[in-house]
């Protein structure tokens, strides 16, 4: 396909050429929509001739559109055009690593600067299970402000260059049609061999890369690529700079990645980061977000000590650089006395005054303030609402209008500001999700949350970093020139991160299995503290330095929390007591019996019977693996269905109680059948689209006759929708309009109910056909169960304008008239932050989880 000026793809218009490959062309577009200038790739028309390629280029292009990062060219788009399919990205200005190198060698700071980039790139998208597979230098790009940019990510799978040059210098080389494959020079010694190419590989082609960009030459080179191909497998790279000073460190390093065994490499692009910011401080090479944070330099005695310690820590537990000792001579002086749940508490500028928002005996969130060493709380004059930050002028960033029954700190509402002394708040915006101030109380930074994930902004308007996962507590240091975060890299647990005011951002920790609720900086802003479980079944306060090195603050006895953080050691801490139950009544029961196990059961679906069901435990119980267990109505014994499951995306009987279906939260995600008794699982990945969970109660189905199933999923570049399979293969057939689901499958598998835009129920003809509206309009609703006569529907609905009840109504589908089936309303209402019921299909059984948060404040002082 060739483009002239003034052309249009899709919504773009091309506005002229950039250049041409193996790739495909690649055009200079506008996106009129929104106003931006994007670089547009148009692949080969014989690419989208060969459906496996095509599939390949999909499944990559949907995984790289994914990623999110400063060092990762960004994917906006991708299409198809007359038969020819094409990528929108990010314009970039400046030239490629290749284009920089046809002048020699780089200067020592310049090379490892590039490194550092890269190897962050590879690092946040290696955590999301995505493989380059053909890094080299002209897949690098170097903008005209410095920063290095990957280049197509999860390309490399569907280049076929139409031949190859006989020298070894630039050659793809292909083995078994594409399965596997690199550019000769550049690749592993598992790729020559055919093998299957991991994270490692990536750390191997950054080691030659970082090789020529020092030396001007190719670590690994022939004649001929048959030459070039032995030498990786055989020799070792020259010296890298003979006769000039090099330092050890950077010969080390360069040496290691290039390591012929994968084992004996980097085992994360993480811990490459790690060496190669080392490098940085030791050369003066390079700016990395630690660096734009001045701290002092530790001599060369104190890092050689520092990673000793940390072998030694990982080798102890796997996680925490440092000694896990928990600090002595701690004070701890309770705050609260009431039942219910703490949210947010911050020191006033005066550092006595403490202003708390508390939901206490199930009322909604107040604002509270109490001093050391008194026994009351008063409720400030001010609207429900938590405080998010306290300004040096005692200036209050507020969250109106936050749900009381959810999360501590997953909830958004409405920004406001007000003073401590009095005065009516004034609101900001709305979707706010957490706030701090500038040191000097001026600006604001804020995480807005919206349809397609998170933003963090600082000031207000300046976007910093987007996450389509989620970002949370966002805290600006003392120096105001760095925002700490938590938020999700790419998998369902949460990270802490820093990122400064040009967008430059760094993960420091590993993922928590239990996440934090609150983070604070270090009064000297070389830290960042807070509260969580690595594992799931063990608390602390951790701190960690801008290296991302860990250490323990303080163990915990249960779930706890920093608030905030004083010069003098003292802090805010909160402590949770969390617990999740689960009821239920069995078919001829008189009344309901507690079928929890652990300390957090959550139960998903009933048995069709009402005489099973299976529940997922998440509290510190369960928290090594989170099981799913089977277990009686009756309140028998439970029995482990699968353990150390990868997935909270729910789990569905089949109609005939053999079979369990659920997603793994894998990378891609893959569907999966669990048999309830003696069998093998089945997983099963659907050609063409993507698992994903869909914004529903329901969303998983086995069909009656047990051959077809429904669940939500997307295509590449498209919104979700909910498909049909056949488990013995096939593609995916479309049952939905993209962005609505399947909510409920008729009893005999011939309809699908659905809800539209306009709060409507659709029957959706599972075999093809018209869909047709169901009388009636759905006033509210959270979840739908089909009744077992296949007249009528449970609808479950949540009350919470007097307390937190659910109500369960039977809807009739042909009339749309209901009738009160059942309402749970707990009587104790503290701390509670949800009730989640299903109910089995004859109506003859139900179960509900309930979920409690119970909580204390605490003036801690002495931690350090």
């Amino acid at each position: 396909m060739s483009l002239h000026a003034g052309d249009r793809l899709g919504p773009y218009e091309i506005l002229g050429g950039l250049g041409a490959g193996g790739m495909g062309e690649v055009y200079r577009a506008r996106d009129p929509r929104l106003e931006r200038a994007v670089a547009i790739k148009v692949l080969p028309p014989e690419a989208a001739c060969d459906p496996d390629r095509l599939r390949r280029f999909e499944q990559e292009a949907r995984a790289s559109g994914g990623l999110s990062h400063p060092n990762i060219l960004t994917v906006f788009d991708v299409g198809m055009q007359d038969g020819a399919p094409y990528l929108v990205t990010e314009l970039l200005e400046g030239e490629t690593l290749r284009q920089r190198l046809e002048n020699g060698e780089l200067p020592l700071r310049k090379a490892v600067e590039i490194a550092v980039q890269v190897a962050r790139g590879l690092a946040a998208a290696h955590e999301r299970g995505i493989v380059h597979r053909d890094l080299k230098p002209e897949n690098l790009f170097l903008t005209k402000d410095g920063i290095a940019k990957i280049l197509d990510f999860g390309l490399a799978r569907l280049e076929r260059p139409a031949e190859q040059p006989a020298s070894g210098e630039t050659a793809t080389v292909l083995t078994d049609a594409g399965v596997v494959m690199g550019t000769a020079g550049y690749m592993s010694p598992e790729q020559v061999r055919g093998r299957p190419a991991d994270h490692r590989s990536d750390i191997f082609a950054l080691g030659a890369v970082l090789y020529e960009t020092l030396t001007g030459r190719r670590a690994f080179r022939g004649e001929t690529t048959v030459e070039t191909l032995e030498a990786i497998l055989k020799q070792e790279p020259p010296e890298l700079l003979p006769g000039k000073p090099v330092p050890p460190a950077i010969e080390r390093v360069v040496r290691h990645c290039l390591e012929k065994d994968p084992a004996e490499r980097f085992q994360s692009a993480r811990d490459l980061v790690f060496e190669l910011e080392g490098l940085g401080e030791a050369t003066a090479t390079g700016r990395s977000v630690a660096e734009t944070h001045k701290t002092p330099a530790r001599p060369r005695w104190v890092v050689a000590s520092a990673l000793l310690l940390l072998v030694a820590a990982a080798l102890a537990s796997g996680i925490v650089y440092g000694r896990r000792t928990a600090a002595r001579g701690l004070k701890f002086q309770p705050l609260t006395f009431l039942r219910g749940t703490v949210w947010n508490a911050r020191f006033s500028a005066d550092r006595q005054t403490i202003v708390y928002g508390a939901t206490w005996e199930g009322q909604p969130i107040r604002l509270f303030t109490t001093r050391p060493g008194s026994t009351e709380s008063r409720p400030l004059d001010l609207p429900d609402a938590d405080v998010l930050a306290i300004s040096r002028g005692d200036e209050m960033a507020l969250a109106l209008n936050r749900g009381r029954f959810s999360y501590v700190g997953k909830s958004s509402g409405t920004l406001a500001r007000a003073f401590i002394g009095g005065g009516s708040p004034k609101p900001l915006l709305e979707r706010v999700a957490g706030a701090d101030w500038s040191p000097d109380g001026k600006d604001l930074a804020i995480v807005r949350d919206g349809p397609d994930g998170s933003r963090l902004e600082y000031p207000i308007g300046s976007v910093l970093v987007k996450n389509a996962g989620g970002i949370w507590l966002p805290r600006v240091s003392p120096g105001g020139d760095l925002v700490a975060f938590m938020a999700f890299f790419g998998g369902k647990w949460g990270s802490i991160a820093v990122v400064n005011r040009r967008g430059e951002t760094k993960r420091l920790t590993p993922a928590f299995k239990r996440d934090a609720n609150s983070l604070v900086w270090s009064p000297k802003g070389d830290e960042i503290w807070f509260g969580c479980s690595f594992r799931g079944d063990e608390w602390a306060i951790y701190a960690v330095d801008l290296r991302g090195r860990l250490r323990v603050v303080t163990e915990l006895p249960f779930v706890g929390h920093v608030q905030d953080l004083l010069p003098d050691g003292r802090a805010l801490v909160t402590m949770h007591y969390d617990r999740g139950e689960t009821m239920a009544r069995a078919p001829g029961a008189a009344g309901e019996k507690k079928v929890s196990w652990l300390d957090w059961s959550d139960v998903y679906d009933l048995s069709p019977d009402g005489r099973q069901l299976v529940f997922q435990e998440f509290g510190s119980g369960g928290a090594r693996s989170w099981a799913l267990y089977l277990r009686p109505t009756d309140g028998s014994a439970p029995a482990v269905l699968v353990g150390d499951t990868v997935t909270d995306t729910g789990a569905s009987f089949s109609p005939d109680a053999q079979w369990l279906f659920l997603m793994e939260a894998t990378s891609p995600p893959e569907l999966r059948l669990v048999p309830t008794g003696p069998g093998e699982s089945k997983n099963i990945r659907p050609p063409g689209v993507e698992p994903e969970r869909a914004p529903v109660y329901n969303d998983k189905f086995v069909l009656p006759d047990g051959r077809r199933l429904v669940f939500c999923g997307h295509e590449l570049g498209r919104p979700a929708r909910s498909w049909l399979l056949d488990i013995g293969g096939g593609q995916p057939r479309p049952i939905t309009p993209e962005g609505q689901f399947v909510e409920a499958v008729s009893p005999d598998g011939s309809l699908a109910l659905v809800r539209n835009a306009q709060r409507r129920l659709v029957l959706y003809p599972l075999e093809g056909g018209e869909p047709r509206l169901a009388p009636g309009p759905l006033e509210t609703g959270d979840s739908l169960t089909w009744a077992a006569d296949g007249k009528s529907l449970f609808v479950v609905e949540a009350k919470t304008s007097d307390g937190l009840a659910i109500r369960i109504f039977r809807r009739d589908l042909a009339s749309g008239r209901r009738e009160l089936w059942k309402e749970i309303r707990p009587a104790d209402q503290a701390g509670l932050v949800y009730v989640a019921p299903v109910v089995s299909a004859d109506g003859r059984a139900y179960a509900y989880s309930l979920a409690r948060c119970l909580s204390s404040l605490y003036l801690v002082d002495g931690l350090k």
